[in-house]
């Protein structure tokens, strides 16, 4: 059986630079945004799309945009939004049988939980993830400290929604994974380096 990885995370807690770091040390494929382009490709949906419900609730006010603006009902959203997850957990378990891998987010602890995936979740306290988030440059770098905190907490609030629509399951819940990690006060580099001595 291929050793899978799998990491959940909060927003600037660095866990998409655990899950680089750890496949360059243990020299395995790595997914992240590569499975919204696999999606795309497999379905009629854009990639800007994708990227905005793969990590939100089905809501009927997504804006969708496949070449043109429509307007669906509510039944036709929920429709879109469950095909995409299907697809999506579809490529996640042709990936992990492929090949030993890390992927990153996406409900892929629980989707391949019959392949026995070594589950992480990494967190840390507001200001390092708000520290992290201007260190990497964030999408809106013109926030005020007191906007980022309100876009970190909206983040993370979809990706439980997300996550707890799709699996039954509550996001971050330290039964759902088999390490939890702070990143508050430890390197990532540091936290990568232990974290493949102790999967090796």
């Amino acid at each position: 059986m291929n050793k899978i990885i799998t990491i959940g995370r909060e927003f600037g807690s660095g866990g998409r630079e655990i899950g680089r770091l750890l496949a360059e040390k243990l020299n395995i494929a790595y997914y992240d945004n590569e499975i919204i382009t696999a999606i795309a490709k497999k379905t009629e949906f854009a990639e800007e799309y994708i990227k905005q419900i793969v990590e939100k609730k089905p809501s009927l006010f997504f804006p969708v945009t496949v070449g043109r603006t429509l307007y669906l009902g509510e039944h036709e959203i929920l429709q879109q939004s469950n095909e995409i997850y299907i697809e999506q957990s579809n490529i996640i378990l042709e990936m992990a049988n492929k090949s030993d891998c890390i992927i990153v987010g996406r409900c892929a602890d629980f989707i391949l939980k019959e392949l026995n995936p070594y589950r992480i979740f990494a967190y840390a306290d507001m200001n390092s993830k708000m520290k992290r988030c201007k260190k990497r440059g964030f999408k809106n770098e013109n926030l005020t400290d007191k906007q980022l905190r309100k876009q970190i907490l909206k983040i993370d609030k979809n990706r439980a929604s997300y996550y707890r629509f799709y699996t039954g399951q509550k996001w971050g819940d330290r039964l759902n994974y088999d390490l939890c990690v702070n990143t508050s006060k430890i390197e990532i580099q540091d936290i990568a380096e232990a974290i493949a001595k102790m999967i090796k």
